[in-house]
């Protein structure tokens, strides 16, 4: 695998990252309303009031106009793989490939075949099975994101897995050390932030109703739902996320201190609430402060990612300088993990040389030192140290203002869930309220995009944690050919997504009272 041309790693980036970025957009509307419409069933199988049956089909046709949208997307994404990305499926394939292949096998099908009758069953199937049909497709669709998610989180921290140097791949040695704990959390915390996302929309669309005067007892009920399964989903992520910011400080501690503006490690390291980065910074090794303005607790990022208010938390520059203590030891250096990388490149070249001329002693030294040095192979592409750091002020805002958002969210689930259960309350009157929770919907979006700018933006310049970057991992292919099919799918994702705002809109005009 040789480096390829700047621009078309950019370019092959780029396209990746709008596709992935559209899905998304797709996805936790699709996983949140799911849930929602399920909930609004399982009262109507319940109670027999045909006023929830009403706003589960009106809910239902949402979802599955969102549906048909995302799964269209979905398939574009997934052969960019093939595509643009050839030598990161040929290294890691037979692992990254094993999650995916489930997740079409399962899930998808499962999906696809409890949705028909999900839609067309209403009278045609008893009442209970149709009721296991609607939770039976949106646990298939929750299925299916948790082994896409699987392969994600793989790449975040690669286990179970081991080194080929005859056909220079990666080889699967332990499926359940996939199923890792930083795997089962993001799945978790990803899946309960899409539920927000599918809350707000209910939330927003129903004081739309209010504000219209238009179907009361429809968008009461809605509002109810939604406040309530939103704020279980808010504290849920919250806690989550938790887990997330501990596992990012045990297996990826430059995204760490990336997303908390960390250049020098510090023990007791303060938690930043709030912090403006400076401009004058322009190296991680100026000695310049990071910050302009920050607001801070004390001890408290020690507490998070260590479990230890005293604990010693990596800064950028600690990093890269090494030496320090982690629960693995006395950490390299950039510059010795580079050497290791570089000694791990040129074994692999010798070795297969040596197997070529059939010398058996030659090719055995080889892949032992190949094998002692691996964990740091990918380093050996980069060539400086500038290289291994991440954006930090891109990490930096999009962390923090995803965290704001989710006080946020707390915060008005909390309120009207409070106000759905006060008796005699006309909620219809508190016009700043409802506006406020129309106009929140797209904050649904913009903090489960910003939650993937933190991962993926913060992981880099690896496509794989420390073991592949995306230097090496694209496939030999023209950069205009890329810059083609990038403008071909922003327009192709636009239409789609402008379609999918026309239909929901022309779908909420005609109300719950539609056939």
């Amino acid at each position: 695998m040789e480096l390829l041309d700047v621009s078309l790693v950019n370019w092959s980036r780029a396209q990746f990252t709008l596709t992935a970025m559209y899905h998304w957009i797709f996805v936790p509307l699709t996983l949140g309303l799911g849930v929602i419409q399920a909930i609004m069933e399982t009262i109507y199988y319940r109670t027999g009031d045909e006023k929830w049956k009403q706003a589960t089909k009106f809910w239902m046709t949402l979802f599955g106009v969102n549906f048909a949208i995302g799964v269209a997307t979905g398939i574009i994404l997934e052969f960019q793989f093939g595509t643009n990305w050839s030598n990161y499926s040929w290294f890691v394939g037979d692992i990254f490939g094993a999650p995916l292949a489930i997740e079409g096998i399962l899930a998808f099908f499962m999906e696809a075949t409890f949705i028909s009758i999900m839609f067309f069953g209403w009278n045609k199937v008893s009442k209970k099975f149709h009721l296991v049909s609607t939770w039976l497709t949106i646990l298939g669709a929750t299925i299916s994101a948790f082994w896409i998610l699987v392969a994600n989180a793989w790449m975040q921290h690669p286990v179970g897995m081991e080194f080929n140097p005859d056909t220079v791949r990666n080889e699967m040695v332990s499926f359940w050390e996939i199923l890792s704990p930083f795997a089962v959390n993001k799945f978790l915390h990803s899946v309960w932030s899409s539920w927000i996302v599918g809350s707000l929309f209910v939330l927003g669309v129903s004081a739309w109703f209010l504000l219209k005067k238009r179907d009361i007892d429809f968008a009461k009920k809605s509002i109810k739902v939604a406040a309530v399964f939103g704020l279980t989903a808010s504290i849920l992520t919250a806690l989550s996320g938790d887990g997330s910011a501990y596992n990012v400080a045990q297996h990826q501690p430059m995204k760490l201190a990336a997303m908390e503006g960390l250049y020098d490690g510090q023990k007791g390291a303060e938690l930043v609430a709030f912090g403006i980065l400076s401009n004058e910074k322009k190296t991680y090794n100026d000695n310049i402060d990071p910050f302009a303005f920050k607001i801070a607790f004390p001890k408290a990022l020690s507490l998070l990612a260590y479990r230890d208010i005293d604990a010693f938390v990596p800064g950028v520059n600690d990093i890269i300088k090494g030496g320090y203590e982690s629960k693995n030891g006395v950490t390299l250096s950039f510059v010795e993990k580079q050497a290791r990388g570089k000694i791990a490149l040129q074994s692999l070249t010798n070795y297969k040389k040596a197997v070529a001329e059939k010398d058996t002693a030659s090719a055995a030294s080889h892949k032992a030192t190949l094998m002692a040095n691996y964990d740091y192979f990918g380093y050996g592409y980069l060539d400086k140290p500038e290289a291994s750091i991440p954006k930090v002020n891109m990490v930096f805002y999009s962390f923090h203002l995803m965290v704001i958002l989710g006080m946020f969210f707390i915060a008005i689930f909390g309120i009207f869930t409070f106000l759905s259960f006060k008796n005699n309350l006309q909620l219809e009157k508190l016009k700043w309220l409802l506006w406020i929770a129309l106009l929140s919907i797209p904050l649904g979006y913009v903090a489960s995009q910003l939650g993937w700018l933190v991962a993926e933006f913060g992981r880099q310049p690896w496509a794989i944690q420390d073991v592949l970057p995306l230097s090496a991992s694209i496939s030999s292919i023209s950069t205009l050919s890329v810059q083609i099919t990038f403008s071909l799918f922003f327009i192709l994702f636009t239409a789609l997504l402008v379609a999918e705002v026309r239909i929901m809109v022309k779908q909420i005009g005609k109300g719950p009272h539609q056939e």
